[in-house]
């Protein structure tokens, strides 16, 4: 059975130029945390505050689309902010990246670096395809990394979702519990989530530069491609 990644025709309709870029690991080694990375999210983490100016965080060019993004499908942005906000906001107030396993690592890195939100799952615990798309009037509950209780994602909100249900809700507010990514994590795929004004080369060099780091420090088969309405699907897999 092939797995694919796939974007709803639906997301296109209020967000038609969104584009994902997707880094998919193979057969990698996540399970040593390596002192290396945690080097690069500390010089990210110094970088940071040059790259986000004086203003607020709400009102930079590439926070400030998402918390619209938000508001068309009736979250509100003071109280679930996209990953990328959460990311920053943190960083800004003092706050170190912790270092939950290589791969999370990496991708913090990147989020930084481009101010873009990035996210990845453990492949071996999807079920089915993952579509991004929205979410319907009866959703099954899911339990949130971090939280106690499962819960049904909105109506209207935008989810990635596998044939048992949301991994991910609110686009990138917050992943389920049951695909994250680990330290035995051996095949995966992390998304780079851009809107406009977020540039498609600005894109390709993030999604180039995740899966360069992946491969020099998880090893394994790597790959990555970029989403778009003329391309909204992308195999991730292939299971016997």
């Amino acid at each position: 059975m092939t797995i694919y990644l796939k974007i709803a025709d639906e997301i296109f309709v209020d967000h038609p130029d969104v584009l994902l870029g997707v880094v998919i690991a193979h057969n990698i080694d996540n399970s040593v945390d390596n002192p290396e990375i945690a080097t690069l999210l500390r010089t990210e983490e110094a970088a940071l505050p040059a790259k986000m100016g004086a203003g607020p965080v709400s009102q930079h060019p590439k926070i400030a689309p998402w918390r619209e993004a938000y508001r068309k499908f009736g979250a509100k942005p003071k109280k679930y902010t996209s990953s990328i906000e959460n990311l920053t906001k943190r960083v800004l107030k003092g706050h170190e990246v912790g270092h939950i396993n290589n791969l999370v690592a990496l991708y913090n890195v990147v989020s930084l670096k481009h101010v873009v939100p990035v996210g990845g799952e453990n492949l071996d615990a999807v079920e089915g395809d993952v579509i991004l798309r929205v979410a319907g009037e009866e959703e099954p509950a899911v339990q949130m990394l971090g939280e106690s209780d499962a819960r049904p994602p909105y109506p209207r909100e935008i989810i990635y979702a596998d044939n048992v249900g949301a991994i991910c809700r609110r686009w990138n507010w917050k992943e389920a519990d049951r695909t994250k990514l680990t330290h035995d994590t051996k095949n995966a795929f992390l998304v780079i989530e851009a809107i406009p004004p977020f540039s498609r080369a600005e894109l390709n060099a993030a999604v180039d530069e995740l899966a360069t780091l992946v491969k020099t420090y998880c090893g394994g088969n790597v790959t990555h491609a970029i989403l778009d309405a003329d391309t909204p699907c992308i195999q991730l897999s292939e299971i016997a």
